[in-house]
């Protein structure tokens, strides 16, 4: 199949997978819609929302319609890197025997990754950037595609351990939740106070899916949006010469060159299920904000005056 058709056939594969994650997940379309780009171009996404915004059952419901294993991890206080990579143990013959841990999964859900300690967070470092464990010596490579879809609760935030701005980035897209409107609660409690189930259908198979990610990079980017997508990250540095006088007012930190990195295949990935063969700058403002969220550190004068990530960012687009 050329890449062409390729092209074409996702567009069709992809709304339908929207239609079958929609029977079960009501609203939420754009955190739906950057989880999967997040996927086709193999990124992790960390959820940010308050409990009750059905995240747990997003990446569940994902995770069944796209054919792939699903593992959940519940991140707290005492959890140590061996209950999430698996451990050396002594079998019968008195030989050791690696026993692997829920890390070892397609879909990786880390619910509340901030209520664990840094040693258990940078367990999953490894996994998330070289897609392998390394335990007693021994490298374990982990089944491909690999996901990690991480939630956090901004709400609760004693006795919890924040991201280190590392970990941050390993992760394409971060994305808030909102409450859902009237209409879309309403329709909520419907669905979830009957006596039916709605089954969900394997729309892909992990075969399909590495796929779907090689032909994601073979789409060709015009110069100008790798520019556009280069300056706008570079925008957010105040330490820079040049950088305005608006981001060196709010920022501390901008973001780094995986941003960039990321921009470019989130938009190839946009531009493609949008049926178009190659990206331009509105795929790139379209993934901006997901993208450039978390890789912002504002200064104590954004927070004394209320600005938001989200405000400088669609300042700087």
């Amino acid at each position: 199949m050329s890449d062409v058709a390729a092209i074409k056939n996702l567009v069709v594969k992809h709304q339908e997978l929207k239609k079958e994650i929609a029977k079960v997940i009501i609203g939420q379309e754009e955190v739906v819609d950057q989880l999967l780009l997040s996927i086709y171009t193999g990124g992790h996404s960390l959820l940010i929302g308050v409990p009750g915004l059905a995240k747990t059952l997003m990446v569940n419901t994902i995770s069944m319609a796209l054919g792939l294993n699903f593992k959940r991890i519940q991140f707290t206080p005492d959890l140590m890197p061996s209950d999430i990579l698996g451990s050396e143990v002594l079998d019968q013959n008195r030989n050791f025997k690696f026993i692997k841990g829920p890390v070892f999964a397609n879909i990786i859900l880390a619910d509340e990754i901030n209520r664990t300690p840094p040693k258990t967070q940078a367990a999953l470092l490894e996994a998330m950037q070289e897609r392998s464990v390394t335990i007693a010596g021994n490298s374990y490579k982990l089944d491909e595609p690999y996901f990690v879809l991480a939630t956090q609760n901004p709400i609760e935030q004693e006795g919890t351990y924040p991201l280190p701005e590392a970990q941050l980035d390993r992760f394409m897209f971060a994305m808030e939740l909102q409450y859902p409107s009237v209409e879309e609660e309403i329709r909520v409690v419907k669905a979830t106070t009957s006596d039916t189930q709605q089954k969900i259908t394997p729309m892909f198979t992990a075969a399909e899916i590495l796929e779907i990610q090689h032909l994601v990079r073979r789409i060709p980017v015009p110069d100008k949006v790798v520019e556009y997508a280069v300056e706008l990250v570079n925008s957010t540095r105040p330490k820079i010469e040049g950088a305005s006088n608006f981001v060196k007012q709010y920022l501390d930190w901008g973001a780094g060159p995986r941003a960039s990195q990321n921009l470019i295949l989130a938009a190839k990935a946009h531009a493609a299920v949008n049926g178009k063969f190659s990206p331009d700058i509105e795929d790139v403002k379209a993934v901006a904000m997901g993208i450039l969220r978390h890789r912002i550190i504002k200064n104590y004068k954004a927070e004394a005056e209320g600005i938001s990530e989200t405000d400088i960012i669609e300042k700087l687009m």
